[in-house]
């Protein structure tokens, strides 16, 4: 199991637009701490570090090709958000940087494709279902009815967490590509799914 983390500080110099309210600290039921909160353009070298360290599988299944290395546009568009028809949210554990979700829409969409990764040694522990209900969440405040996500037939985790998150998903496979699609207003299902979720998330205070 990774280490126990302490929480990293949010920068004094946020950007503008950026939403202090999608904040979170995170204590599992397995004892990993970490931190959860908007990506800033001050994370691209923790960006590159993070891809540097993923698995030549787990870069397959998020880019669906052989790509060890971001392109500085790459870096600069993932960084560089507007935190309303893109968002992107951070796992870290300390100052590293341990997980990415994201969803992107064009303006005035209200469907938006979602898509995360999470470093291999803390995967397996919950941290993309996380990330996931809170893309949710915010997505819904700022007027996304339906999530898109494409993933490899193979991927089955995160098929899982699609699957799993309590909302219906309809699907479709083509050449090995799975696209799902589910709105994400709130349903009995997944507010009793989210409620078991969120049982296993317990604050660091109440935790210690």
């Amino acid at each position: 199991m990774p280490p126990l983390a302490e929480t990293a500080a949010t920068d004094a110099s946020d950007p503008a637009g950026y939403p202090h309210d999608l904040e979170r600290d995170v204590a599992s039921d397995e004892g990993l701490r970490y931190h959860v909160r908007p990506i800033r353009p001050d994370d691209a070298a923790r960006l590159v570090e993070f891809h540097r360290h993923l698995s030549p599988q787990s870069v397959y299944m998020r880019f669906f090709t052989f790509h060890p290395t971001l392109s500085q546009a790459e870096v600069t568009r993932f960084t560089t958000v507007d935190y309303v028809n893109r968002l992107a949210l951070v796992a870290t554990a300390g100052d590293r940087l341990i997980a990415v979700g994201r969803f992107d829409r064009a303006p005035g969409e209200t469907e938006a494709e979602v898509a995360f990764v999470v470093a291999d040694e803390y995967q397996h522990h919950g941290i993309g279902s996380l990330l996931l209900d809170e893309l949710v969440s915010a997505a819904r405040q700022r007027g996304v009815e339906v999530f898109r996500a494409e993933t490899l037939a193979e991927n089955r985790a995160m098929l899982d967490v699609f699957r799993h998150a309590g909302f219906p998903v309809s699907s479709g496979v083509e050449y090995g590509t799975v696209t799902l699609r589910f709105p994400i207003a709130l349903t009995d299902d997944y507010q009793a799914a989210l409620a078991g979720r969120e049982a296993t998330r317990v604050p660091p205070e109440v935790s210690a």
